[in-house]
């Protein structure tokens, strides 16, 4: 069963299409990665399956319930996580978390146990009487998960959860993840770290509204056309520019770090016979970059 499933997912605001006909199909329990540039769609997309925001057209299903007819149904049932820190700066930690308890109408016993549990979670339990507001960014968007779960939702949205964030919140906020996916929690994140989406179930890149590419991170390195050459160098731009200056047929050619990157067919390889190249497998940002181009080339024609 799926636990998030659209068709034609649309949403216009006036002239402008921020999501265009999106597709999918989520697995319960799995971890899903979503990715795309500012202003490609991720934030409205993800308020649509909230149920915060109605499509203009095409239709969807969260856990079973229908988009349209059963949004405040959804909500109860979801956990989400804004890309802007969302709670109260003055309240302390522990005030937080028992306003949210109250909002998602947890009492006696339960409501206690989970707010000790999500103090322990975030490692916030010595913290709990502080003001939200004197928290470090990384904190703050601990506290701001832990409300978003206390509710044991069996699906979580994550709006770029670790942007700004410490390399160990975000191990931390990853280890947690897993943990929720292990124990059965759908979980749909946002997110502009590229090592972060290796290790999601399926990833998903949307650009311009469009949902370019759609599968799990080996397929979609595995399908990427042609054979990825890296040539290291001291200066990638000038590289750069004596490669394209050639105008050799390629599939692709792009600065990456200390080289530059040649997407060429296999035959094409004694082209490059005097450059120092090595034969390398794509990660999944030279997979974007090749989508990217290949949409770009499409809204040009």
């Amino acid at each position: 069963m799926y636990a998030v499933e659209t068709e034609n997912l649309t949403r216009v605001f006036g002239d402008f299409v921020a999501v265009n006909q999106v597709n999918l199909k989520i697995p319960q329990g799995s971890i899903y990665g979503f990715l795309g540039p500012n202003g490609s769609g991720k934030s409205t997309t993800i308020r649509m399956l909230c149920g915060i925001l109605a499509p203009t057209s095409g239709s969807g299903q969260i856990l079973g319930l229908d988009l349209a007819a059963q949004a405040e149904a959804i909500k109860a049932k979801i956990g989400y996580m804004s890309q802007k820190f969302s709670l109260y700066d003055d309240l302390t930690v522990i005030e937080n978390l028992e306003f949210y308890a109250g909002l998602y109408s947890l009492k006696g016993p339960q409501r206690q146990e989970r707010i000790e549990h999500m103090l322990d979670m975030a490692s916030l339990k010595d913290r709990q009487q502080e003001m939200t507001a004197n928290l470090a960014g990384g904190w703050k968007q601990r506290l701001a998960l832990g409300c978003s779960i206390l509710h044991e939702p069996s699906i979580l949205f994550l709006d770029e959860p670790t942007g700004g964030v410490d390399p160990k919140s975000r191990r931390m906020f990853w280890d947690i993840i897993y943990e929720l996916a292990n124990k059965g929690t759908t979980v749909m994140v946002t997110t502009h770290f590229m090592d972060e989406v290796e290790h999601c179930d399926s990833i998903g890149f949307i650009y311009e509204g469009s949902l370019i590419a759609n599968d799990t991170p080996a397929k979609l390195k595995h399908d990427l056309p042609g054979t990825l050459l890296e040539i290291p160098t001291e200066d990638p731009m000038g590289l750069f520019s004596e490669l394209v200056a050639q105008e050799r047929e390629v599939l692709d050619v792009y600065p990456y770090g200390t080289s530059v990157h040649v997407l060429i067919h296999e035959a094409q390889l004694r082209d490059y016979q005097n450059y120092d190249y090595q034969v390398i497998t794509p990660s999944l940002e030279d997979v974007f970059v090749y989508y990217v181009k290949a949409k770009r080339k499409e809204l040009s024609v």
